[in-house]
């Protein structure tokens, strides 16, 4: 998807310079006094997140949000990213890395070969993945972690976005990078019947023809929606993400695929698989803009009661698939 990365959220264009100013400030008070607005205020700081972070302080709220902040000051793997970042590394993960580095969003300042920083950048990018092989030696790489890796570059320095990358692979997606997908098949079980009680006609549909949630959920989800979502649509979700966690991305699911197979003439268009997972690929801008989709989303109820109580339901059923093969 082609984006514009100078594009700031429609909100910011529309908010006058006086009202701007006023946000940031509201900001920088929430960050000068993090740890009371996160336990005694919580509900304001998800308020704020859903109305869109200022950009001017978007990578520094992020940073706050997962608690890198808290992991690269105070906790006791502060110096981890020094000391990783100093080993060689993997062989073959280095040569996976490297295949990818020229193409997560080259038209970017930061990482275009025909700009001033494309190289600087595409260091940095390399430096972020390859040690968190180092860390990590188990996971190894995985190719979805590099668009992340380099959302987050566009945001704070190598060091912050290196603390900020592991709070997402641990905290926010432990699982998700590892060889198999097991997790993100679990996830996709889960979205399924999420479907089922929010907007049953869709998940009919998809079940009717075959559509399996792998099919769209690894680029949505694994890459935290920045290659299927405008780009002003992208940091909306990421700052409502880093506050509310995985849940986001499931409510984000929820809205594309109900706006567009909705209505009984979408489903009349798109009743094949191949159109189906095509207009999963390439939905309309009606749907994915930022101004329809963050209101949805928000509007969304999906509890965590609720998404436990989904979860607990599949776990009990891959277990019990699991003994029967087993015997």
């Amino acid at each position: 998807m082609k984006n514009n990365y100078l594009l700031c959220s429609a909100w910011e264009t529309r908010l006058d310079p006086k009202k701007m100013r006023n946000r940031e400030k509201k900001w920088l008070t929430m960050l000068s006094n993090w740890t009371y607005f996160m336990t005694e205020k919580y509900e304001k700081v998800r308020e704020r997140c859903r109305k869109g972070i200022p950009s001017s302080l978007r990578g520094r709220a992020w940073k706050n949000l997962c608690g890198a902040s808290f992991h690269m000051d105070f906790g006791v793997n502060k110096d981890v990213f020094e000391k990783v970042r100093s080993k060689p590394g993997d062989p073959h993960c280095i040569d996976e890395i490297k295949k990818d580095l020229n193409r997560q969003f080259p038209q970017h300042v930061m990482f275009s070969l025909d700009g001033p920083y494309g190289k600087n950048g595409m260091g940095d990018l390399f430096e972020i993945l390859k040690a968190y092989t180092v860390l990590h030696p188990e996971e190894g790489y995985c190719q979805a972690q590099a668009p992340i890796a380099a959302v987050l570059l566009m945001h704070m320095p190598l060091r912050d976005a290196f603390y900020c990358f592991v709070q997402v692979c641990h905290k926010y997606l432990p699982g998700y990078f590892s060889a198999g997908l097991e997790t993100v098949q679990i996830d996709g079980d889960i979205l399924f019947q999420i479907l089922n009680k929010k907007t049953r006609n869709c998940y009919l549909h998809l079940k009717k023809y075959h559509v399996d949630p792998l099919l769209y959920m690894v680029e949505w989800f694994l890459c935290i929606y920045c290659r299927a979502l405008p780009w002003p649509t992208v940091l909306r979700v990421w700052d409502m993400f880093f506050c509310e966690g995985v849940k986001v991305l499931f409510k984000v699911a929820v809205v594309l695929i109900h706006y567009a197979f909705g209505s009984r003439e979408q489903r009349e268009e798109f009743n094949d698989f191949h159109s189906i997972v095509t207009r999963l690929k390439n939905l309309p801008e009606e749907i994915t803009s930022e101004d329809f989709l963050i209101e949805k989303v928000i509007n969304l109820d999906l509890d965590d009661e609720e998404m436990g109580r989904i979860h607990y339901r599949i776990m009990k059923t891959r277990q019990m698939r699991t003994n029967l093969s087993n015997n």
